[in-house]
C-alpha cells in the first residue's frame, strides 16, 4: 500500500506537465499550442510557426509509417540495436540482482540459509546488498550523469558491456579460487564492479538512447518496444538463472528444483550474454552533441536522411 504513494505522486506531477513541443507541433500539428507550452516552461516569448510545421508535415518523404520499408531502411538497425542491447543487459543485470544471496552463499560470504533464522538471514542479505549498492550501483549512475555528455552514450555502453564481460569471465573461469575464504573479498569486489559498470554503462544508456534517435511520431513507441524487450530479458534472467544456478548434484538443489549447471557455469553464461551486448552495441548510433532532429533525420531531405541510417561507431 505504501508503494502506491510514490506512484500517485508521479501520476499527479506528470498530469501537470505539458506534452513535449516536438510531439505537439510535429505529430498533433498544433504549432500554437507547442509555442505556448514552451513559452510557459522556458518563460520566454516564442512565436508559433504553423507554416513551417505544415511544410514539414506535407513532405511525403517523411510520411512513412512504423515498420514500413522506409522506416526499416532508416531505423531498422537502430531499433534492433536498442531492443537487443536492453534485452541482453536485463538478462545479466536482473539475474545478478535477484540472486546475489545465492551467489554470496555459494562462495561463503554469507552463511547458508539453513544455518540462520529468518531475521538473521534478512539482516545479512540486506547488509550485503546495501554494501554492493553503496559501493558500486549508486556511484555507477553518478558517473554516467557526469560523463554521458563528455564521452558519449556509445562509448559508455560499449565500455560497460566490455568490463561486465571481463569481470564475469574473471569470476567464472577461476571460480574455485574465489571460494577459498581468503579470496572471498576479491570475489565481492569484482562482482561489485560488474554492477558499477552496468550503471556506468548499458543500464543507463539503454533507456536514454531510444528516446533520442527515433522520429518524434515514433519515439515513444520505439522506446516502449525497446523497454518491453528489456523486461522480457529480465524475465529470462530471473527465471533462467533460478534454474541454471542450481547445483548439478540433485542432492544439493533447492527443494522443488531440478539440477542445474551450477553458479560457475551460470556466470560463464552471463559473460557470454554481456559479450553479445558488445556486438549489438555497434548497431546503436552516437547521439552526443546532436539534436533530436539530426538523429532522426526529420530536418533532412530524403537523400541526406538515407545516409544517416548507417551506424556511426565513433
Amino acid at each position: 500500500m505504501v508503494g502506491a504513494i510514490p506512484a500517485a505522486m508521479t501520476y499527479y506531477s506528470r498530469s501537470k506537465m505539458p506534452e513535449t513541443a516536438r510531439y505537439t507541433a510535429l505529430v498533433a500539428k498544433d504549432a500554437k499550442q507547442a509555442a505556448s507550452d514552451m513559452s510557459r516552461v522556458l518563460q520566454v516569448e516564442i512565436e508559433a510557426e504553423q507554416e513551417k510545421v505544415e511544410q514539414i508535415s506535407s513532405n511525403k518523404s517523411k510520411a512513412f509509417s512504423l515498420f514500413s520499408k522506409e522506416f526499416m531502411k532508416r531505423h531498422g538497425l537502430h531499433l534492433l540495436g536498442t531492443t537487443s542491447t536492453w534485452f541482453l543487459l536485463d538478462i545479466a543485470f536482473y539475474s545478478q540482482n535477484l540472486f546475489q544471496k545465492d551467489i554470496f552463499s555459494a562462495i561463503g560470504w554469507i552463511p547458508p540459509a539453513q544455518t540462520m533464522n529468518a531475521i538473521q538471514e534478512v539482516f545479512k542479505i540486506a547488509r550485503a546488498q546495501t554494501l554492493i549498492a553503496l559501493c558500486s550501483t549508486v556511484p555507477g549512475y553518478w558517473f554516467t550523469v557526469a560523463f554521458i555528455d563528455v564521452i558519449g552514450r556509445f562509448a559508455i555502453q560499449m565500455m560497460g558491456f566490455f568490463f561486465m564481460t571481463v569481470f564475469m569471465f574473471a569470476l567464472a573461469i577461476p571460480y574455485n579460487h574465489w571460494t577459498h575464504k581468503e579470496n572471498r573479498i576479491g570475489f565481492v569486489i569484482m562482482y561489485s564492479l560488474t554492477f558499477f559498470f552496468a550503471n556506468f554503462g548499458p543500464n543507463a544508456t539503454t533507456f536514454v538512447v531510444p528516446a533520442e534517435i527515433f522520429p518524434a511520431r515514433f519515439r515513444s513507441t520505439c522506446h516502449g518496444i525497446s523497454a518491453a524487450s528489456g523486461k522480457l530479458g529480465a524475465m529470462v534472467g530471473a527465471f533462467g538463472f533460478l534454474y541454471l544456478a542450481q547445483s548439478p548434484d540433485k542432492n544439493k538443489t533447492d527443494a522443488g528444483y531440478p539440477p542445474g549447471i551450477g553458479v560457475r557455469n551460470s556466470l560463464l553464461v552471463l559473460g557470454v550474454v554481456n559479450f553479445l551486448g558488445i556486438l549489438f552495441t555497434f548497431l546503436v548510433p552516437e547521439s552526443k552533441g546532436k539534436s533530436l532532429e539530426e538523429m532522426s533525420g526529420e530536418n533532412e531531405d530524403n537523400e541526406n536522411s538515407n545516409d544517416s541510417r548507417t551506424v556511426p561507431v565513433v
